[in-house]
């Protein structure tokens, strides 16, 4: 029962965290609020944020018996992912405009590009060229090779995270082909979505 509660809470938040910044709703606060659509990422992440607290308070009390822990040559094989997923979080750092992200830039400017390039232009240099979303590749790698000890809630929150990324992904997508149209569409052809590889 404690695990069905468990991916409850996690599907509720990533449901209503991926609907906030779906381009209905969005789109819909852009003609109602206009200028005050500005406030609107700054007031979106402080949102997620708290309402993973008790999440996450929840989840921590379900642990029982570790079924797997990245121990001996496991250990190793962690840090090398765990190496990977910093790097892909500098490079994109490098790329990326931490106050749009945070939603300052927004209140400054007024503008609310879904590009998070300091002009709100597209870029594909760097990381990008390599892969259209370092971050999301970054998140799902540590949400599998963060955790020392692996518990049966873990996998459940991981399985109910990856998928929740990779929806994450589809939805930036759009958002940003929406935005950029053919421009965006040729990269989306040239670069991968996550996984760098040769096309």
């Amino acid at each position: 029962m404690e695990y069905i509660v468990l991916a409850g809470l996690w599907i509720g938040w990533c449901a209503a965290h991926s609907a906030l910044i779906s381009l209905t709703v969005t789109d819909y606060l852009k003609a109602r609020l206009r200028s005050g659509y500005r406030f609107y990422r700054l007031f979106y992440n402080a949102f997620a944020l708290l309402s993973l607290l008790p999440v996450i308070s929840y989840g921590a009390g379900l642990k029982g018996q570790a079924i797997f822990v990245w121990d001996g040559p496991w250990a190793i094989l962690r840090a090398a992912l765990a190496a990977t997923a910093a790097g892909l979080f500098i490079a994109g750092g490098r790329k990326y405009d931490m106050l749009q992200m945070l939603g300052i830039r927004q209140i400054m400017t007024g503008k609310a590009p879904a590009a998070l390039t300091a002009a709100g232009t597209l870029d594909t240099t760097g990381i990008l060229g390599l892969t259209r979303h370092p971050w999301y590749l970054a998140a799902i790698i540590l949400i599998w090779a963060g955790p020392r000890e692996v518990y049966a809630p873990t996998l459940v929150v991981n399985i109910i995270l990856t998928v929740y990324v990779v929806i994450g992904t589809v939805l930036e997508e759009r958002k940003l082909a929406a935005e950029f149209g053919e421009e965006y569409r040729a990269y989306q052809r040239r670069v991968p979505i996550l996984l760098p590889w040769r096309r």
